[in-house]
């Protein structure tokens, strides 16, 4: 229930109240008795007092917990209940305190804390789950060594599994058994874990630098064992990884990965045993698209490398959450770079990873619950597991390696865990040691202000613009930055903003030299400008031409850039700018300067909107035999109507989703032929690989394909379609099959409903495939709003089950979040669906209930009738009295960011 104070209003907490525990937990010693109707927890603590607080009651948090005893020291010990907390008087400074609890996992359909999936045991502590396994000082900040002993009938949970290292297992009477695990470590209680049921493990002896033998294993299903090499060798390839770069060894005897299909998340870190949702850990080539094999490598890298940033070393609060999130994005980043054969691959990974912060995280920037990467306050800390959080955190850390250079940042890194392992600490101890490491560097000139990234929410804007002086042969680029009010934070300071640029010669296209106002010789290549004042000038000299500035190479900062270039800047930038993602950047400035020009024109689907220059530059993309696949694939990728739609003051969706379909109906038969040359030159890759070579090559023919199918639609052309239908029969993998399938389903072909139905036949006891069959259907282009009625008869389907987070996410999300075209309509029906079902799961599952009201987040900038509709329907789920406080603190931010 939603705690409030004495006024009504929902209890924020707080960063500035932090204060340290009453209290220290030095060791736990945890006995299950798993049973699903009813497991016993007996928990006990050896505790002290903390001499540095005031003394105070001990409170133990807890939720939906039934409390059975509670001794001090073997002795009946007086308490009292203060809502959810335990509360205990008159302790003495040091102690052993024992609870018995007992809880119902089969009805925990939150998934939080210990819950049961397919007959299988599993626990999700993060943030704060454990409370709902034993009365417990809940906080992160509260370290202690763990021992758990697990009970449980053999015959139904033969595998029994807890942090750290197995120490002893044995038979009971009565069929039952026991396994008493001990993690070396100390944790804070959002890293505990354990698992029970009928598992399987791959198994894997690996060799450390040190010469120390560890055990890898990866658990699922009998039926999935087939599925998971690519898993282990993504946990192989991670553990070298982190001791070669970072000189990060494994630290402990075995590391297991457990896989279940019921996870509100994607994985969780829990030391030495990671629990994953099996989209993350299951693939082979016929199950899984190489979109599915490149997340499983990155998320696999994410949680190992959570074991020394963020296990190891854990944050001191809440608050500080992107300490270890931010962190260990860039630090997975980084790995699936450096895991790259060629500059071509790192650059394709690194504008995916951009593209992502500027479709989702930009927008929440923008939005009602905008946020610091270091958040001030929250009602509920599940809302605040963000892009913000991860994604522009990952970016705050890229610039600090930036502004120190990479063997810098691994000296600080190494400096880092030095100072602090074994501690819960602060984003600003994180920075200092980067710094520390680094003295002379920029990062520690202007560190202070460089931590506003950690403080300030928002995303800045770089507004440039550049001068050339044909009597002094220099250009003068010009940059004033600003950021725009958010909630609570209505005037913002100056941020330190690394800003990488180079010139191109406007005729040949060829890079320039460059050389600084005051400087004695040119560089070249790339130069990094540092920026941290409101307004700054940087002249380049030696110049006989205006050149063309390539600006936020590599995207060096989080921000917006302003700069008015021409189309034919943009043009030569986008054929000959060595910087790839600049060269990316270049083709959706265009696509998007279309758009907007199409939008405002008021264009209808018979009006070109791309003009000649643009479709020729797309055809030399295509046709670059110096570009790889993946790359062409990014450029020929017109930007999203959700990023089209945040560059608009007042959106009407249904203008976006039409003019965007336009230029893709455009670009389909423009370039016909070649589409044709494409699909005929890259559709055949030989064995089955997903490196990224082989992944490139079937992006650009499934993107020929679709566009060949579209093609069809206005032509009447039936050879296409057949052949694609031809192609998904004939389909030696996942990539291809659902490539095909997806070309016939997003060009709305009459080919699709038979394919659709040969894909359900064949992969009907494969859920994670299913979840596929259910996305593609409820995320397809709407036509004449045709979509939600599929999306309502999709949810009748015997298959569809709300409590699965996982099938959840393939209907309701596929359409409310990343389908605005469909879900925007004019009689407002989406919107009374998304509110219903907005309510529906918050009295199943709140942590996805408040994710799925985020889908709302943006509706004031929309246009009438929208507009008042999406209130309306916010307004709806706010007035539901028993809403959870996830629910009810996102819809009251979106309806006070009017």
């Amino acid at each position: 229930m939603l705690q409030r104070d004495a006024q009504g209003q929902p209890i924020a907490i707080r960063r500035e109240d932090y204060a340290a525990p009453a209290y220290w937990i030095d060791t736990v010693d945890l006995t299950f008795d798993l049973d699903p109707a009813k497991t016993r927890v007996l928990n006990r603590m050896q505790m002290r007092r903390n001499p540095e607080v005031p003394v105070q009651p001990l409170r133990l948090d807890g939720d939906e917990l039934n409390l059975a005893r509670v001794l001090v020291n073997g002795q009946g010990a007086s308490f009292r209940m203060e809502g959810e907390q335990l509360v205990i008087d008159g302790l003495p400074d040091s102690f052993e305190l024992e609870i018995f609890t007992t809880c119902c996992p089969i009805k925990n359909t939150k998934l939080m804390g210990l819950f049961v999936s397919e007959d299988t045991f599993f626990t999700q502590c993060e943030a704060e789950g454990f409370r709902r396994i034993t009365y417990f000082l809940d906080r992160p900040d509260v370290m202690a060594s763990y021992t758990v002993t697990l009970r449980a009938a053999k015959a139904a949970y033969p595998v029994l599994l807890s942090n750290g290292n197995l120490v002893e297992q044995g038979e009971l009477p009565e069929g039952r058994h026991f396994a008493k695990w001990v993690d070396p470590f100390k944790k804070p209680s959002y890293l505990f874990a354990l698992v029970a049921g009928k598992l399987v493990a791959r198994e894997q002896r690996i060799k450390a630098r040190n010469g120390k033998e560890h055990l890898l294993q990866v658990y699922v299903r009998a039926g999935d064992l087939d599925k998971t090499e690519h898993a282990m060798n993504s946990l192989i390839n991670s553990v070298l990884w982190d001791e070669a770069r970072f000189g990060l060894p494994l630290d402990l005897d075995r590391f297991m990965i457990v896989a279940t299909s019921d996870f509100n998340m994607g994985a969780m870190e829990n030391k030495g045993l990671n629990i994953f949702n099996t989209k993350y850990v299951l693939a082979n080539q016929a199950t899984a698209t190489d979109a599915d094999y490149s997340n499983i490598e990155s998320v696999v890298g994410h949680e190992y490398f959570h074991n020394w940033s963020g296990d190891r070393v854990t944050c001191r609060d809440w608050f500080q959450l992107s300490l270890k999130e931010g962190l260990t994005v860039f630090r997975d980043q980084e790995f699936s770079q450096d895991l790259c054969a060629d500059a071509s691959a790192r650059a394709v990974k690194r504008i995916e990873d951009v593209r992502v912060l500027r479709t989702a995280q930009f927008p929440e920037d923008a939005g009602p619950m905008a946020h610091p990467v270091r958040p001030d306050s929250y009602i509920e800390i599940s809302n605040f597991y963000t892009v913000t959080i991860y994604e522009k955190g990952a970016e705050v850390v890229r610039m600090m390696q930036t502004l120190v250079g990479r063997k810098g940042f691994e000296k600080g890194i190494t400096l880092y865990f030095e100072r602090h392992d074994g501690q819960a600490v602060t984003c600003d101890d994180f920075a200092q040691a980067i710094a520390d490491a680094n003295p002379e560097s920029e990062l520690a000139r202007l560190l202070p202000q460089f931590k506003r990234w950690y403080s300030q929410a928002g995303t800045p804007r770089l507004a440039a613009h550049g001068v050339y002086d044909a009597q002094n042969r220099s250009y003068t680029l010009s940059v004033v930055q600003s950021c725009p009010p958010t909630p609570g934070q209505p005037t913002k300071e100056p941020f330190v903003i690394p800003l990488n640029v180079g010139l191109l010669d406007a005729s040949s296209g060829r890079e320039l030299p460059l050389q600084l106002e005051g400087e004695s010789e040119a560089t070249h290549g790339t130069r990094t400008v540092v920026l941290s004042r409101a307004g700054e000038q940087i002249t380049f000299t030696g110049l006989d031409a205006e050149p063309v500035p390539s600006i936020l190479r590599g995207f060096s900062a989080p921000v917006i850039l302003d700069f008015e270039y021409t189309d034919a800047q943009l043009l030569t930038l986008l054929a000959n700018d060595p910087d790839p993602f600049n060269r990316w950047e270049a083709g959706q400035r265009l696509g998007l300067r279309a758009a907007l020009n199409g939008i405002a024109a008021l264009a209808t689907d018979n009006t070109p909107v791309l003009n000649d220059a643009y479709i020729d530059a797309m055809r030399s993309v295509l046709r670059n035999p110096q570009l790889d696949a993946a790359f062409k694939e990014l450029v020929l990728t017109l930007p999203s109507e959700t990023y089209i739609a945040e560059q608009l003051d007042v959106v009407d969706p249904q203008r976006v989703h039409l003019v965007r379909e336009a230029m893709r109906a455009q670009l389909a038969t423009a370039l016909f032929a070649d589409w044709q040359w494409a699909y005929e030159e890259h559709h055949d890759t030989g064995a089955y690989s997903p490196d990224p070579t082989s992944s490139g090559r079937r992006a650009l023919a499934g993107m020929a394909l679709n566009f060949l199918c579209l093609a069809a639609r206005s032509s009447g052309d039936v050879v296409w379609p057949g052949k694609t239908l031809q192609r998904f029969k004939d389909a030696g993998n996942m990539t291809d099959r659902f490539n095909a399938l997806n070309a016939l389903v997003s060009s709305g072909h009459t080919l699709a409903a038979q394919a659709l139905a040969r894909f359900h036949a064949i992969f009907k006891d494969e859920a994670l495939v299913i979840d596929k069959w259910f996305s593609l259907q409820a995320g397809a282009p709407d036509r004449g709003g045709d979509i939600l009625p599929l999306v309502k008869q999709l949810m009748k389907h015997p298959d569809f089950s709300l409590k699965n987070p996982n099938r959840a996410r393939s209907v309701i999300f596929s359409y409310c979040s990343a389908n605005p075209g469909a879900f925007h309509r004019p009689d407002a029906a989406g919107y009374v669906f998304w509110s219903e079902r907005v309510i529906e799961l918050d009295a199943i599952n709140p942590q996805v209930a408040a994710r799925l009201a985020r889908a709302l987040d943006r509706w004031s900038k929309l246009a009438e009738p929208y507009r008042s509709a999406a209130r309306e329907a916010i307004a709806r789920v706010a007035a539901k009295p028993d809403l959870s406080k996830d629910t009810h603190e996102v819809v009251t931010r979106a309806l006070a960011g009017n």
